[in-house]
């Protein structure tokens, strides 16, 4: 199992959560704020710079309005 940040997988996961974002209509600086991190966290993962564990994924779905067992069940069929 590679730990690139650049496989397809990933790519989708930040492709998922743009769009999740995008439809709420908020910033990355709200996500941050939301999330009581900076601006850089959010641009760093939608960028594919950096990987998400587990839990900052659940926060990160649910401050985008999003269940997060729903966001993984795109990632995993879409």
């Amino acid at each position: 199992m590679s730990k690139s940040l650049r496989t397809p997988r990933q790519q989708h996961l930040q492709e998922l959560l743009v769009r999740l974002r995008k439809a709420q209509s908020l910033t990355q600086a709200e996500v941050a704020r939301n999330l009581g991190r900076p601006q850089s966290f959010v641009a760093k993962y939608e960028g594919g710079e950096r990987r998400l564990d587990v839990i900052e994924f659940i926060e990160i779905a649910r401050a985008l309005g999003a269940d997060p067992l729903e966001v993984l069940s795109g990632l995993l069929h879409g």
